[in-house]
């Protein structure tokens, strides 16, 4: 049967519990999956904001903000959504109930033990899914987990299952890093060779402006600075289009910015049809960046 069968609220700073629901199961496996999830309480500023763990026939969820983490262990088939959706409530809830500066200055374990109330209603709504589905609004989860699935923690990302390295560096913050993309198209194979060859004809002409710069001392500068900028804007379009990034549309749409302003500036320098190629390539990589989004599929609820 699959459930929710733990869940707690830490601080993501140190580690200290500020509340959890009241357990009253005996199963071994159980227990040494607590373990870990305490474990990964003292460490949770050294993962991204969205995290999953498999342990044995059990996986530890949780998710990060402000501050303050939202943890839960729940049976292997327990539907992500859901999952996650019942540690938002929890997140939800919390920030309304308490303010930051009481969580900051809290200094003994589970100083907030009264909200376990609300975990434990929670909890057994969670539990019974099919009354649950009528209530809630899960459209909003369904489409935030396929846009940013969470992390997959193993073994080898937290050093030792039982115990973490005091001088492990965080690696990841914010979206969950290894991000795949969809499958890349002609169209967009296309564009990312438009954009390199913009790229270097902005090069070329930019080593020939320094020539001219060092020849005849009344020459611009600020043209070698536009073909450069030129350069690096058309190489970063092609890196958004064939990497995930954080704001990846807005950093997109910024670069090509950065195409069209120094087009406007190099207007002395090249005519209308090499200034409408130009401007025509951004745009098309910026759009094939917005087409190809992230990789994941919507996955089955079971509700």
């Amino acid at each position: 049967m699959s459930m929710v069968l733990f869940a707690s609220v830490v601080r993501v700073r140190d580690g200290l519990p500020l509340s959890a629901s009241t357990d009253y199961e005996q199963d071994k496996g159980l227990q040494e999956t607590k373990k870990h999830l305490k474990s990964l309480s003292k460490k949770l500023s050294q993962f991204p904001d969205r995290c999953s763990l498999r342990s044995g026939i059990y996986n530890i969820n949780f998710t990060s903000s402000l501050g303050v983490g939202y943890m839960m262990v729940c049976t292997e088939n327990y539907p992500n959504v859901l999952a996650f959706s019942f540690l938002d409530e929890l997140q939800r809830e919390f920030i309304v109930t308490y303010d930051t500066k009481r969580i900051n200055s809290a200094l003994r374990p589970f100083s907030f033990i009264e909200f376990d109330n609300f975990i434990r209603k929670t909890k057994q709504r969670y539990n019974s899914p099919r009354s649950l589905s009528t209530k809630i609004n899960l459209a909003d989860m369904q489409t935030e987990i396929k846009l940013r699935p969470p992390y997959q923690l193993s073994a080898e990302d937290i050093g030792s299952i039982n115990g973490f390295s005091e001088h492990k560096q965080s690696k990841y913050k914010g979206i969950a890093p290894n991000q795949m993309l969809e499958t890349v198209t002609l169209s967009g194979i296309v564009a990312c060779i438009l954009s390199v060859l913009c790229g270097a004809l902005n090069l070329l002409r930019g080593v020939h402006a320094i020539e001219s710069v060092l020849q005849n001392e009344d020459e611009d500068f600020n043209y070698v600075i536009a073909f450069f900028l030129g350069t690096a804007a058309c190489v970063y379009q092609c890196y958004l289009f064939v990497y995930f990034s954080v704001w990846r549309n807005i950093k997109s749409f910024l670069a090509f910015a950065m195409i069209c302003l120094c087009n406007m500036y190099l207007y002395e320098l090249r005519n209308m049809w090499q200034i409408l190629f130009h401007v025509t390539v951004g745009a098309f990589i910026t759009l094939q960046i917005h087409l190809r989004g992230p990789q994941g599929k919507a996955p089955d609820y079971n509700v």
